[in-house]
């Protein structure tokens, strides 16, 4: 996968929706449809929506946990729920607090009164981000429908009387060091947007492209790429699958692609920003989600696998490999298929992105650094079966070179990093676990072009990892 990796999980992951398919004759006699049918993978009651719109206006629920911090994946609902507003849809928000604290005891109710009264005031900055009238919006509690919180009845909470309108929004808010929240600042958007794994090419899974699909494309209607004239200017797109097509022949560059969404992200965040900067709020959000050490204990159920799992070098199953032959990929002018020999029976398939950065000639019967266990990854229709590992700098003269084993190494010799060499590697990286995501942030080459984690040296048994002249370069 050359100097980009799988992307199959994401700080953009996380975010399943379920639509509604409305269609009917507004009192006015126009057909309302174009914005409430996208996006939907599901369609449930429309007849019944048709008999119920005979009579009055469309009333629409929608239901979230009030347990983590909501992050920016929440602007997926939130834009489908500006388009029932905007439409003149009376929505109603139900904060099922009783399902909050239901859900493995997370937290006591007192913590859950703050988290409730946080999730209306940023659901309520958020709608006010992107333009939405908020007078036919209104928020209730699950707990309003208890006698009391001793009657923990989740199915009383959850089956609200007669819905009008069916939907459904699940969002993962596992805790997570590349999840974007709706008060990170800037600099923080940058580093973890930076730290997003974006591979030229690849528009399977792709964490930042999903983003731009699902929650700037619905909101604006456009995206555009910034980048520097020398490199074609910006650029508009009014249609996703133009730009989705520009990324898969690489004439998007997957920085370029990061720094728009950065700047777009950014314009969506700062009002955000500016109305919790006040006291008030400041004072909630610290009460809602205070520090770990910070926080009170409560009692709470047996934790379940609560030993953190370690992420060290040794878990990366990198080889010395030798490059047996290098050919265009069939599909895309950009990416070589390789296939390199590291140690095992056959050789393995591997895709890269170095076209346009080293010579075929280059590449043929080269010593190289592979990384063998991530989970393999189809390129273009080609599967990629490992990692050629680069340093690459960025910027307006992008250098990159791919990482040289010691003189004399042979197929199938194992990298580590030094101190870390009798780890055992895992059999296969799982994406959500995000293992190389959060190693790679540390890989840099140092002022003699040695490969390193941490400022510590990557090794074979005979010497240190190199590259030929990148100084300070980034490894991916």
């Amino acid at each position: 996968m050359g100097v980009i990796h799988d992307l199959s999980q994401s700080i953009f992951s996380g975010v399943m929706l379920y639509g509604i398919q409305l269609e009917w004759e507004m009192r006015w006699g126009t057909s309302i449809k174009p914005a409430l049918l996208l996006p939907q993978q599901e369609v449930l009651g429309e007849e019944k929506l048709k008999e119920i719109l005979k009579e009055r206006e469309l009333k629409v629920y929608w239901g979230t946990a009030t347990t983590g911090k909501p992050h920016v994946a929440y602007f997926v609902p939130m834009s489908k729920i500006a388009d029932f507003l905007k439409a003149g849809c009376e929505v109603t928000i139900l904060f099922a607090d009783l399902h909050a604290y239901l859900d493995n005891m997370k937290a006591p109710w007192e913590l859950l009164e703050l988290r409730t009264s946080y999730y209306e005031n940023v659901i309520k900055a958020m709608l006010e981000s992107i333009g939405v009238p908020l007078e036919k919006l209104k928020f209730v509690k699950g707990t309003d429908y208890q006698l009391s919180k001793c009657e923990c009845n989740q199915n009383k909470v959850l089956g609200l009387a007669e819905l009008t309108a069916y939907g459904r929004m699940m969002i993962n808010n596992s805790a997570s060091e590349s999840k974007i929240d709706l008060l990170d600042r800037k600099e923080d958007v940058k580093k973890k947007l930076k730290k997003a794994f974006c591979e030229p090419g690849n528009v399977e899974n792709n964490g930042v492209l999903s983003f731009i699909k699902h929650v700037l494309f619905p909101l604006k209607s456009e995206f555009v790429i910034l980048r520097d004239e020398k490199w074609g200017g910006n650029k508009t797109y009014t249609a996703y699958l133009d730009l989705e097509k520009d990324f898969a022949d690489e004439v998007v560059h997957p920085g370029d692609l990061k720094n728009s969404v950065e700047v777009a992200l950014n314009k969506l965040l700062d009002p955000i920003r500016e109305k919790f900067n006040t006291p008030a709020l400041k004072k909630l959000t610290s009460a809602a989600y205070p520090e770990p050490s910070k926080q009170k204990p409560f009692a709470k159920g047996p934790a379940k696998n609560s030993e953190p799992e370690e992420v060290i070098p040794s878990r990366l199953d990198i080889r010395v490999g030798k490059v047996i032959s290098v050919d265009k990929h069939p599909d895309a002018d950009s990416l070589y298929v390789e296939k390199v020999d590291v140690g095992e029976a056959e050789p393995r398939t591997v895709v890269s992105g170095l076209v346009q950065f080293v010579p075929k000639e280059e590449l043929q019967d080269r010593l190289v650094v592979v990384l063998c266990n991530l989970k393999p990854q189809k390129m273009r229709g080609v599967e990629s079966q490992g990692m050629l590992l680069c340093a690459s700098t960025e910027g307006v003269d992008r250098k990159v070179e791919p990482l040289d084993p010691p003189a004399g190494s042979a197929p199938g010799e194992r990298v580590f990093v030094k101190g870390y060499e009798k780890g055992q590697p895992d059999e296969e990286l799982k994406p959500k676990k995000k293992v190389f995501e959060k190693l790679q942030a540390d890989f840099k080459t140092s002022e003699d072009c040695i490969a390193q984690w941490k400022q510590t040296d990557f090794m074979t048994k005979l010497g240190c990892i190199s590259c030929k002249s990148l100084k300070g370069g980034n490894i991916s």
